[in-house]
């Protein structure tokens, strides 16, 4: 079953590039963030919003780039591999970013909870913030532009592909008008 703004074999086959590519990132994040830590001493959860941000800043400009460099970008691939798994073009841009961000948030989540069972690793709520700002802001830097760019591709090969001699449209792309109505029939008593 092809979704709107789907083309045949070629949108497939960037669907199943997208849910590879999905797959393969989701392997990676979950090896990089749920394998044990060998630590002698864990520091506690943090439950608090931004504490952890601001330890980061307190800590120097170039350490806080790379600690909140790195939960920035960590899942910001979910930002572009989840519209390009689900493959729709013509969609509101603004219904796709906050369903990204939220899959986003979800996922990340799912990170911080799962981390609470293994050794090392303890739950951060910065993260989750950090996780889901970075699927949005990747989602908002690339889908657009991309599904804008896909639509014109599309578009250009419709209209090239539905021309006939001299350049004039077939019939069966021709407007047909408003479809038929059947008139409301009383039944007798």
């Amino acid at each position: 079953m092809q979704r709107q703004g789907s083309g045949g074999s070629a949108a497939l086959h960037f669907r199943a590039a997208g849910l590879v590519l999905l797959l393969i990132h989701l392997v990676l994040v979950g090896w990089l963030t749920l394998r044990p830590l060998d630590v002698m001493w864990v520091t506690a959860a943090n439950l608090e919003p931004f504490a952890g941000i601001r330890a980061d800043l307190a800590l120097g400009w170039a350490e806080a780039v790379r600690r909140i460099g790195e939960g920035l970008l960590l899942l910001a691939p979910l930002g572009v591999l989840l519209p390009m798994a689900d493959g729709r073009l013509d969609v509101a841009p603004w219904a796709s970013l906050v369903r990204t961000a939220a899959a986003g948030a979800l996922v990340s989540l799912g990170i911080e909870l799962l981390q609470t069972a293994v050794p090392g690793r303890v739950v951060d709520v910065d993260a989750l913030l950090l996780n889901t700002l970075g699927v949005a802001l990747a989602h908002l830097a690339v889908v657009p532009a991309w599904r804008a760019r896909l639509r014109r591709r599309d578009r250009g090969s419709a209209l090239s592909g539905s021309r006939g001699r001299g350049g004039a449209l077939l019939r069966e792309d021709t407007p047909q008008g408003a479809t038929p109505t059947i008139p409301r029939v009383g039944i007798a008593p």
